[in-house]
């Protein structure tokens, strides 16, 4: 799927059901004082050129991802680790219905999002990505047969390049690796992390 190039074409490009629950949020944001840009081919919301949060939509759902939505006190108990274990500062707030949304509540989390955010409230990265990995065997294959494929996963950073090279070789079964290693040839040649749509 190629990635948005505005957040008009981005709101286009969703399941019909998810559109005006998605501009309602928008919405609601910009009654704030956050900044609102493009990044990974999805709608961000920064203060002080500092994320704070994306808004996104899949098959089955569309909400707000707060990247350091940990420090949000979540008196509401709305949000979620979706990734529980890998995850640290990320948290989701998951809508299946436009009159989920209560304006005021939102608005309240995306208020507190700003003020931890200029609090400076933020987890730490680890350089887990410094640490060795080894690149599957099936992943090792590819790259010696595709020049582009190569180039295109050498651009990529470290840290990047583990994720990929985890999600491949996690897999028990054979037939597992390599639908997971399809899925991934064509996200490594757009520059794609494997994760970047949660981050």
């Amino acid at each position: 799927m190629q990635m948005a190039k505005s957040i008009e074409e981005y709101i286009d490009s969703i399941p019909t059901e998810w559109k005006s629950g998605v501009e309602k949020l928008r919405s609601l944001f910009l009654q704030t004082e956050v900044s609102e840009d493009l990044k990974w081919g999805i709608p961000h919301y920064n203060i002080n050129g500092k994320k704070i949060a994306a808004l996104g939509a899949f098959k089955s759902y569309f909400g707000i991802w707060f990247h350091q939505g940990v420090f949000l006190k979540d008196d509401s108990k709305v949000l979620y680790n979706a990734n529980e274990g890998k995850t640290k500062g990320l948290r989701q707030w998951r809508f299946n219905d436009i009159n989920e949304i209560s304006d005021s509540l939102v608005i309240a989390y995306i208020l507190e999002a700003i003020e931890n955010q200029k609090l400076g409230k933020e987890i730490e990265v680890t350089k887990s990505s410094k640490t060795p990995f080894i690149i599957p065997e099936k992943l090792k294959i590819a790259l010696e047969k595709d020049v582009n494929l190569n180039k295109a996963y050498n651009k990529l950073t470290p840290f990047k390049r583990k994720e990929y090279c985890e999600y491949i070789e996690e897999a028990k079964r054979e037939g597992t690796k390599i639908g997971r290693l399809e899925k991934c040839i064509p996200m490594i040649k757009d520059n794609i992390g494997l994760n970047d749509k949660y981050r």
